[in-house]
């Protein structure tokens, strides 16, 4: 029982989400209340009458107290969760247990990442995104909604089942010479000769990075290219993963494989099945998760009562279009947020992408945008403060600074356009309202300030998410162009896939030889270390460094007819459970403002530690961590870069130092003592982070 809806203030369905259970619930509930002879209503009508009175109230709690409500439980134990972004709620619900306060709220948020991700500065407005979410084509419609759907559905399933997504941190492919060959191979060959290309149509490769499934083998940006922050590269592999789903629940290989790169490796092992997202009905009759129950017997009425979003077969995209996307820039003059570039995701086999992100030729318009944005935004924050007019265009950067800038923006646009000739208007009465405002405070410019964003966001609209007409050059690499890139790869890789395959699910391995039914000896072997002689009693760990958003940790692989790292089926699940459970608890004394704990339960003692460091590696003295509220945004770096912040906040004591923040969360046999296991900590995090064991990161 879960859903997750995007609605306006009005209660018109924005977005919508359900698994089989809520939308079964739904129907049946809705369908018992009509009339006879009348059909089921449509399914976005039923859960738009669901939700209209939650809608109604906090859109009357906030009118009239100026805050509503941000979670609420209900008689039958349905968790509701609600935030509110400007003027679009978001509620997210379950009903069965699986899902607790924190984990709807991360939801949210990721929800809203990825749309802005999709939309860019479009979010900014939230009339112009009502219509971005909401087109008024039913067939566009329902191609956003399940393209969004199946983001949200992958997302869901990596946080289950990958580490990395869990702790929200890039795990990479742990063999220094391939990896490094690698780089040089895209920097010095692949990139090189696809920025010199006539057939390149303008565009700019500024980074190109390989994922065996979710792990990053080789990562490569240019010299004038921004540092691809941990929050994008997250996004980026989850729309990666939603084009060419992994199948991670397949059984495991041997690991003698590991120590082999002939490529001799089976080919079910990383086959995946068809995605059931690309509205291939025929391929398989077996249910997919998040399908949508089947009936045997079917009322024609009811049938054609059906929401027509369901049932529209989606075709699939051309795979040689590239993906508009909208992600952080960090240049010398400041940070850009959302700014727009081309996503190329070529399948090189089953389970190895080759991704490339390329700087259209027009991104300097929306650093201009951007920049115009940020000055409106803060003039309306200080009229809104009942800072007077006059005093209000004074500072940094004021109006007056931008006169210019803008003036000379809108006659590089040129007056044919439609958009641009809205925002010359709107211009020319703000310039207006500025002249004849006198001392006097005016609360008209507030309004000329939102109706020039609205303004600045649909040229960037126009500029970046609606289509080219067919009278135009479509901008991107050529079909054949991305051929020869795939190529390139393919022949570099051509003697490694099997190996990398393999690779991916045992990266550091953990082989464990089951004393009792809740006691493991954990043998780990990774870095020419030994685990068994080193943490006796070491049953798994993570280890992240928060400054590049990046992890190390043993392999989670769970199958039922081979032996895992943790040992096999209801053993590894329950390991692996306990893994999941350490995380969200660590995050809850996290926002507390804890940095240690440590804790028994059972037969297992648990431990996590988060410290700071200098480029040095000396550990800096532990200072206090913020605490945050109940509501506030979820802990980690997709979503929300808590640890950016927190390093920000804690750099403020340490100026003109390089500041590095630090995780460490073990799992250990409850029969070792206190004091053993806390030297263990000590001694894996150091050896972890040394350079000559570990140089990748």
């Amino acid at each position: 029982m879960k859903c997750l809806l995007i609605s306006s203030e009005s209660a018109e369905v924005l977005f919508h989400w359900t698994d089989p259970e809520f939308q079964q619930n739904v129907q049946e509930q809705y369908g018992a209340s009509q009339e006879d002879g009348q059909g089921l209503p449509a399914f976005e009508d039923s859960i738009s009458t669901l939700f209209a009175p939650i809608i109604i109230s906090c859109s009357t709690m906030v009118d009239r107290l100026g805050d509503s409500y941000t979670s609420f439980t209900t008689e039958n134990n349905h968790i509701y969760v609600l935030h509110q972004f400007d003027e679009c709620l978001y509620i997210a619900v379950n009903g069965d247990g699986e899902e607790d306060e924190g984990d709807l709220r991360r939801k949210i948020y990721v929800m809203k990442k990825m749309i802005e991700v999709m939309f860019g500065m479009v979010t900014l407005s939230s009339s112009l995104l009502r219509k971005e979410l909401r087109p008024q084509d039913t067939e566009q419609r329902a191609r956003l909604w399940k393209h969004l759907q199946s983001l949200l559905e992958t997302y869901s399933h990596l946080r289950e089942n990958d580490q990395s997504f869990l702790v929200e941190a890039v795990e990479r492919l742990i063999h220094p010479t391939l990896c490094e060959q690698c780089i040089e191979f895209l920097e010095r060959r692949l990139v090189q000769q696809l920025n010199s290309s006539v057939e390149r149509a303008g565009e700019e490769v500024l980074h190109a990075f390989i994922l065996v499934h979710t792990k990053l083998l080789a990562f490569y940006s240019s010299r004038n290219a921004s540092t691809l922050s941990t929050s994008d590269l997250l996004a980026l592999i989850i729309m990666a993963q939603n084009m060419y789903p992994s199948n991670i629940d397949l059984d495991d290989s041997n690991p003698e494989d590991i120590d082999s790169t002939s490529g001799s490796g089976p080919e079910s092992f990383y086959t995946p099945e068809p995605s059931p997202r690309d509205g291939d009905s025929s391929s398989s009759d077996m249910p997919v998760r998040g399908s949508t129950p089947v009936f045997e017997f079917v009322d024609p009425d009811v049938q054609m009562a059906e929401d027509s979003l369901h049932t529209l077969d989606v075709p699939p995209p051309d795979p040689s279009t590239p993906r508009r996307v909208f992600l952080e820039v960090s240049l010398k003059d400041g940070l850009y947020p959302m700014m727009p570039h081309s996503m190329y995701c070529l399948p090189l086999w089953p389970g190895i992408t080759l991704v490339l992100l390329t700087k259209i030729p027009t991104s300097a318009v929306a650093m201009s945008v951007y920049t115009f944005l940020e000055a409106f935004a803060k003039l309306e924050k200080r009229l809104s403060e009942g800072m007077e007019g006059s005093a209000a265009t004074r500072g940094q950067p004021t109006i007056h600074d931008v006169r210019n800038k803008l003036d000379k923006f809108i006659k590089a646009l040129g007056p044919s356009e439609m958009k641009c000739t809205q925002l010359q208007h709107v211009w020319t009465e703000f310039k207006s309202r500025i002249a004849r405002g006198g001392s006097g405070f005016n609360r008209d410019l507030i309004q000329s300030c939102k109706n020039m964003k609205t303004q600045l966001c649909g040229i960037y609209r126009q500029c970046f998410l609606i289509e080219s007409g067919p009278a135009d050059i479509p901008r991107r690499l050529s079909p054949g162009l991305q051929e020869r890139a795939q190529t390139m790869v393919q022949d570099k890789l051509m003697d490694w896939k099997d190996f990398l395959l393999v690779k991916s699910k045992r990266n550091i391995t953990m082989v464990s030889y089951p004393v009792s039914k809740l006691i493991l000896l954990p043998v780990m072997s990774s870095f020419n270390l030994t685990y068994l002689e080193d943490f006796p009693g070491l049953i798994h760990f993570i280890c992240v460094d928060r400054s590049t958003g990046q992890m190390i940790a043993p392999s989670l692989n769970i199958t039922e007819r081979n032996t895992s790292e943790l040992g096999k089926g209801p053993l590894a699940h329950f390991i692996k459970s306990k893994v999941w459970s350490l995380v969200s608890t660590t995050r809850r004394y996290l926002q507390k403002g804890y940095s240690t704990v440590t804790l028994r339960d059972g037969d297992f003692y648990f431990c996590y530690f988060l410290w700071f460091e200098n480029e040095t590696g000396y550990k800096l003295e532990a200072g206090d961590i913020p605490v945050l509220p109940d509501d506030s945004a979820p802990i980690g770096m997709l979503a929300w870069d808590y640890y950016r912040k927190l390093l920000r906040y804690y750099s403020k004591n340490h100026q003109g130092e390089v500041v590095k923040c630090y995780e460490l969360l073990t799992v250990h046999l409850g029969v070792i003592p206190t004091e053993v296991i806390l030297q263990h900590c000590r001694q894996l995090a150091s050896k972890l982070w040394e350079p000559s064991r570990n140089p990748l990161l």
